[in-house]
């Protein structure tokens, strides 16, 4: 599997620390080793992590491992990515989309971020 500098794994422990309290932008990918569509957009999203490496810090939550903060966000299904932004949810996106939905999906949210909206 190819490293990408800007995608990092979150737990359960770690999210607050790593996500809430991040002094940028954040996306971050619950997902399931056997959910087949979080497999299917996966190497998307790592792609996307190196593209959007100045603007945007991309990790990933296995939801089977780490099934709190997933409970506590309300996420009922899988994929689920949301943007935080200085603690705050900015947005989510739910469901697996072709990579440029995905990428126009992402650039929708990062707006919103550095705007100021939540």
């Amino acid at each position: 599997m190819q490293a990408h500098n800007n995608l990092f794994h979150v737990t359960d422990q770690d999210f607050e620390s790593k996500i809430l309290k991040s002094d940028r932008p954040v996306i971050v990918d619950f997902w399931a080793e056997w959910c087949g569509p979080c497999r299917m957009v996966a190497p998307t999203y790592e792609k996307l992590s190196d593209e959007f490496a100045s603007k945007l810090a991309f990790a990933k939550m296995d939801v089977d491992e780490n099934p709190r903060t997933p409970g506590g966000l309300g996420i009922q299904g899988i994929p689920t990515m949301i943007v935080f932004n200085n603690g705050k949810e900015v947005g989510r996106i739910v469901g697996a989309y072709p990579p440029p939905q995905l990428k126009n999906q992402i650039e929708r949210l990062l707006t919103k971020a550095e705007n100021g909206v939540a």
